[in-house]
């Protein structure tokens, strides 16, 4: 079984789903459509197609064919909850690196639903939010884990093992894999790194400080960051792009490479280097 993960705010009535629901079932295979960002706007939904959601999946789904963007196959990707199924990304979006195929390149799903793919493995990211010495709160990322503070400077000390990295005054810090490396890491100066590689990109966010620069830190080390004398400024946890956590003065974001993977399929000969000149 294939299941279909529509952004229905980029595939406009679902137009783009039917012609990859037409491929599965010409191919004599059971498809379902389970849409996403559509909880709180269940009327852009076409009322003839029946729907499900990722987490009702079983174990007999052997593809997900997400059409949107990246932010739709992070969210696709947050729903499996560890579960390994292949992504197959169709970019609807803007820049869409985490996509396999752009709109042009609809007819290659039909390779992708008899099995003609490779798997791309995707380093994913642990998080724990210590507080008090307990922890608090757990998570898992494909792109990155931020700490931000609510408009004002927080001040950052983020650790190597038990090496001491970095200090700083700003708005704040990235911890991201690197396939999040193309995402808000870049945009705050960070790396763009292979997305098959394995390592942690720290990248702070607008620092008050000249020596404040991204780091690069081997998958086997652990990554730790603290806010420090918050007082009456505000910070918050975003794991994905999703705000889930505020966070309190002396708090440790604890991170350690997952045991988890996203598999991503590939159905194009296409490196990431060359789409990434592409798009950049």
């Amino acid at each position: 079984m294939i299941a279909i993960c529509p952004n229905p705010y980029r595939d406009a009535n679902l137009d783009y789903t039917r012609r990859a629901m037409r491929m599965i079932t010409e191919e004599g295979i059971e498809c379902t459509i389970c849409p996403v960002f559509a909880e709180d706007g269940e009327d852009i939904l076409p009322h003839d197609l029946n729907y499900s959601t990722v987490e009702e999946l079983g174990d007999d789904c052997t593809l997900l064919i997400v059409i949107g963007g990246d932010g739709t196959i992070l969210s696709v990707v947050r729903s499996l909850h560890g579960r390994s199924v292949p992504v197959l990304g169709v970019n609807l979006g803007t820049k869409g690196f985490m996509t396999a195929l752009e709109a042009e390149d609809f007819e290659y799903i039909r390779s992708a639903v008899r099995g003609d793919y490779r798997l791309s493995e995707r380093m994913m990211l642990d998080i724990a939010i210590e507080r008090g010495g307990k922890v608090i709160y757990t998570d898992q990322a494909l792109n990155d884990a931020v700490i931000h503070g609510y408009g004002e400077c927080i001040n950052i000390t983020a650790y190597c093992s038990d090496d001491r990295m970095i200090a700083y005054s700003g708005d704040g810090v990235i911890v991201a894999t690197p396939t999040g490396s193309t995402g808000y890491s870049m945009s705050a100066g960070g790396p763009i790194v292979e997305p098959e590689a394995e390592g942690f990109i720290l990248t702070p966010i607008c620092a008050h400080a000249i020596g404040a620069k991204p780091f690069v830190v081997g998958a086997q080390k652990q990554i730790s960051v603290t806010t420090e004398k918050l007082h009456t400024r505000r910070a918050y946890l975003s794991v994905d792009g999703n705000p889930v956590l505020d966070l309190s003065s002396g708090d440790r974001m604890i991170i350690r490479r997952s045991e988890h993977r996203t598999l991503m399929a590939r159905v194009r000969e296409k490196s990431f280097f060359e789409t990434a000149y592409e798009k950049l």
